[in-house]
């Protein structure tokens, strides 16, 4: 929306963890507030008519109903964790919540420098943003320990992705986007 700034992008209005989207990666959208090529936004609009709220979870009516069923279906990134990420922020603080998503960003774009063989893009932001921050981290060592020098990119990736799936069913995660069922 035009003129409608916020102070730290890289978590939306909504919930959703923009830093760790495919299109904000790719420059493709500037997440809410975000400036130039910014659509329209629902949800923009209400928070504009309900004072202003940095976050959702902050107005006096959330959850509202625009949050029923919010996290059945994603479009970019997922919306699975959209409720339960505004609950820890609640619980934890916004600080807190920041500096543990600035983590998850700093080491997606390692992934994504070092063991993106051009198709692992969505596989790594579904996982980093899904995972709780110590099971990145825990997945990451083992990448670490287990990385040969000698490996191509490929078998790399490959290393990367399984220890990751591995580390998602310990956590009964399913690391897939959960499309909308197209319309017959």
């Amino acid at each position: 929306m035009k003129d409608y700034k916020r102070s730290y992008p890289l978590f939306s209005l909504c919930g959703l963890n923009c830093g760790l989207c495919t299109m904000r990666i790719g420059n493709y959208c500037p997440g809410c507030g975000g400036g130039a090529g910014n659509q329209t936004c629902a949800i923009i609009r209400c928070s504009l008519q309900h004072g202003g709220v940095e976050y959702c979870y902050l107005c006096e009516e959330y959850p509202c109903e625009k949050y029923e069923g919010i996290d059945e279906y994603d479009s970019f990134i997922t919306h699975r964790n959209q409720l339960k990420d505004f609950e820890k922020v609640k619980k934890i603080g916004i600080e807190a919540y920041k500096s543990e998503l600035s983590k998850k960003i700093e080491i997606l774009n390692y992934l994504l420098a070092n063991y993106n063989d051009g198709r692992r893009k969505t596989f790594f932001c579904l996982a980093v943003n899904l995972l709780e921050l110590q099971d990145v981290e825990d997945v990451m060592k083992q990448i670490a320990a287990d990385d040969d020098s000698n490996l191509t990119l490929k078998e790399k990736a490959v290393l990367a992705v399984n220890l990751f799936k591995t580390m998602a069913a310990k956590r009964n995660i399913v690391l897939k986007l959960n499309k909308k069922p197209k319309k017959k």
